[in-house]
């Protein structure tokens, strides 16, 4: 049975959309015209008579020499296919579209990026790259920053140490007229100072945080951690050594999964307690776990 009137018009539309795209898989080279036969060359020909071909045709109908605007014309073209054949690589992309015209796609993507791909030293664009990312993060940081410590100044607390930040750079002696905002800008950013390590979530912008900087100690880093590493294991897997307070703090931290800022943070009776502990050991940290539920329910 015959398919429908609109199903043939359907397919017969499908069929020359695809041959149009089929077309322009080669057309986007040198348009309608063959590269090689443009410039008057066998698809096998080597450089040398690609590049003799181009300068002999280019001579003829270069503008200077010939006035005519048919011939204008053709010397873009014929430049055009110099600039496709010239190269090896695009060359060689331009064969295969000749040999694989129903890969359309493929062949426009290879076209776009031999054309417009960024031919950079790729060191030049990772140092440029990591410039950008870093002004990017600095600027994102001080940004940060500067919007906590506004959100600090606005605190109470903040203009309680204000006041007595005062009294005490003037041996008790405060005017009561003088209110807070007219405390002057000196103690301001003296207290500011102060408070820099106070500011919880948005540390004091610094170079060496950014990712640049990073990147170029990579291997001061690494080499770093190796000798730490090698110097834990010698001491603690081969030597047998007791920890020294200063490790078995990073170890209690490390199991319990407390941030270094916290972690300074605490008490110092509370965290000799915990190095006392031994909570790196399994067994210990599953038994310091168990008590912490069990003060916590006789809590409720």
């Amino acid at each position: 049975m015959a398919p429908p009137a609109t199903e043939r018009w359907c397919w017969t539309l499908i069929i020359v959309l695809l041959s149009l795209f089929v077309r322009s898989s080669t057309a986007i080279y040198c348009g309608e015209d063959d590269c090689y036969a443009l410039l008057g060359v066998a698809q096998d020909a080597n450089a040398s008579d690609i590049k003799r071909s181009y300068y002999k045709l280019s001579l003829e109908h270069h503008p200077d020499k010939n006035p005519d605007p048919e011939s204008k014309k053709l010397f873009v073209k014929i430049a055009t296919a110099y600039e496709i054949l010239k190269d090896n690589e695009t060359r060689a992309q331009y064969d295969y579209a000749i040999e694989h015209p129903s890969e359309v796609f493929y062949n426009t993507a290879q076209y776009y990026r031999a054309k417009y791909g960024h031919k950079s030293d790729p060191r030049a664009v990772l140092i440029g790259l990591l410039v950008v990312l870093s002004a990017f993060q600095y600027l994102n940081n001080v940004a940060r920053y500067n919007e906590a410590l506004a959100t600090v100044k606005r605190t109470p607390a903040y203009k309680n140490r204000l006041k007595a930040l005062e009294l005490e750079r003037t041996g008790g002696v405060s005017s009561k007229k003088k209110g807070p905002k007219q405390i002057d800008q000196k103690l301001q950013e003296e207290l500011s100072n102060e408070l820099d390590l106070q500011i919880k979530g948005a540390e004091k912008p610094s170079v060496w945080d950014l990712l640049g900087v990073r990147f170029v100690l990579l291997p001061y880093t690494i080499i770093k951690l190796l000798v730490w590493y090698s110097s834990w294991v010698w001491r603690y897997k081969v030597k047998k050594a007791p920890y020294s307070f200063e490790d078995a703090s990073y170890l209690t931290r490390r199991s319990l999964g407390v941030p270094l800022d916290a972690w300074t943070n605490l008490d110092e009776y509370k965290k000799e307690d915990l190095v006392q502990r031994r909570l790196w050991e399994k067994q210990n940290l599953e038994n310091y776990y168990a008590e912490m539920r069990k003060e916590s329910k006789r809590r409720r």
